[in-house]
């Protein structure tokens, strides 16, 4: 009995040292503890700077009118034309960029046709210069073209600085017709004018007035007062009237009660029509019978009207020097752009001349 138990502990002994072996041999080894790895650190993705702001394309405009489109390389065109009755209608007034109207000797009206955007067949009847034409023409540098005039206007418009092109002198381009009698038959040739533009007389005309870039933002139409007829008295002899026409967006002109149209036909009217109050003396020119011709003080300031869009505003209107652009300011003192379009400037004398908005 004593061996049996000895065999059997013996044997128990060996299946435990077995069974140990076993687990030992199931188990994985001890793997070595694993470092953390370094924290790395990015800093932010800066985008390269940015070039600069692209600069605004502005649409090229035509420097009379403020009118969209590419100006013509060619000089601007004055033209001295009649406005007596008997030179009623006007041929080419109708296609100017700007109308100025003056008063000459005998309260007679006359007009400085300037063109530019576009190109008549034919203007007149011309007529002869007067000592106010140099202070009006003399900022754009182009060419004027009249009958003729007295030795000392002609010394005044050629120290202007204007190319002068003149029947009297024989300038190609104008000539007389034989359905009006003379001195009114006196009519030219846009083209040949241009066409005679010598070396410094090339270039297009600066901006005179200014322009907003569409009618409603001009400055009549931001601000100014409803009007439907500007009533001009200009001398006893001249009373041109402008009647609002909402349909074509225009003044229409009348002489007195009559329409005024082109020889054409068309009526004359404007976008703009600007009233311009300066002193109105004598030159020291005299004309038939010892007459006197007057002038216009015009290097300075004074006060103004501009209608654009069926509305008038007030103005002062400045020029500082007979070769500088005459320039309208609001009562704050801004510019008083005008609409793109043609313009009517009426030159009011002081004193004697008047304006009633209706």
């Amino acid at each position: 009995m004593t061996t049996t138990r000895r065999r059997t502990g013996g044997a128990a002994a060996a299946l435990l040292a077995a069974l140990a072996l076993a687990v030992a041999g199931c188990s994985s080894p001890q793997e070595p503890p694993q470092e953390s790895p370094s924290p790395v650190v990015q800093g932010p993705t800066i985008a390269p700077d940015k070039g600069p702001a692209p600069v605004p394309v502005v649409p090229p405009t035509w420097p009379l009118t403020g009118v969209a489109g590419e100006p013509a390389a060619r000089p601007s065109l004055a033209v001295k034309i009649e406005n007596t009755a008997v030179a009623r209608p006007q041929t080419g007034l109708d296609q100017a960029d700007v109308v100025w109207e003056t008063i000459v000797e005998f309260d007679v009206s006359r007009f400085i046709a300037v063109f530019h955007s576009q190109v008549p067949a034919e203007v007149g009847p011309i007529r002869s210069v007067r000592p106010m034409d140099p202070l009006i023409v003399a900022p754009m540098h182009g060419l004027l073209a009249f009958s003729g005039g007295q030795q000392g206007i002609l010394d005044l418009v050629a120290a202007s600085g204007v190319q002068m092109i003149s029947h009297d002198a024989g300038a190609p381009g104008m000539y007389r017709t034989k359905d009006r009698a003379a001195p009114h038959n006196v009519y030219g040739t846009p083209q040949t004018f241009w066409d005679q533009a010598d070396a410094d007389h090339q270039a297009p005309p600066g901006e005179q007035f200014t322009f907003a870039r569409s009618a409603d933002r001009a400055a009549a139409a931001v601000s100014g007062t409803p009007a439907s007829t500007l009533s001009f008295r200009l001398s006893p002899a001249s009373n041109p009237t402008w009647s609002w026409d909402g349909a074509s967006g225009t003044w229409a002109r009348s002489e007195g009660a009559a329409p005024a149209t082109a020889r054409s036909g068309a009526r004359l009217t404007a976008v703009n029509v600007v009233s311009i109050t300066a002193d109105h003396p004598n030159s020291g020119f005299g004309a038939q019978g010892g007459a006197p011709v007057p002038t216009y003080s015009l290097v300075g300031s004074g006060d103004g009207v501009v209608a654009t869009g069926g509305k008038t505003v007030a103005v002062r209107w400045q020029k500082d020097s007979q070769d500088a652009p005459m320039r309208l300011f609001t009562a704050d003192g801004k510019p008083a752009d005008l609409a793109p379009g043609n313009t009517w400037v009426e030159l009011v004398p002081a004193g004697s001349g008047s304006l009633t908005v209706g």
